[in-house]
């Protein structure tokens, strides 16, 4: 289901797991995941860009940071005669007290489609 990114702050995360296109956040109630849910015949890419901090640090303490900014439109940046693809620039700030992480995503696209990352909400199977 569809959440919000400041739901998680003052969550506990207990573990955490990231490739290039999803990292996931573990609480004690399920899964928060950033990703991008590809459209049927979609032309899109999204990706984690870059992690600056340890994702470790996460881990065990409550977040008392959980920010999400995007660049101020989907226009076409940075385009060149060669190049016309829309990119859009996705920012998460998060921290506890025992560090701080900022994750950049990119989005490219045609610009015919959504170049957002989502962010779902799994609550934990009930055993």
């Amino acid at each position: 289901m569809e959440a919000k990114f400041s739901e998680l702050l003052w969550k506990t995360i207990v573990r955490v797991e990231s490739t290039e296109e999803k990292i996931s956040f573990f609480t004690e109630t399920g899964e928060y995941r950033l990703s991008h849910f590809q459209g049927c015949c979609e032309s899109v890419r999204v990706r984690v860009e870059s992690i600056e901090g340890d994702l470790d640090s996460l881990v065990g303490s409550p977040l008392l940071v959980a920010e999400e900014s995007v660049n101020d439109s989907m226009s076409r940046l940075e385009s060149t005669a060669y190049d016309d693809r829309s990119r859009t620039w996705t920012f998460y700030k998060l921290a506890t007290i025992k560090g701080h992480v900022d994750i950049r995503w990119i989005g490219e696209s045609n610009g015919f489609y959504s170049e957002s990352v989502d962010f779902d909400f799994f609550p934990k199977a009930e055993s």
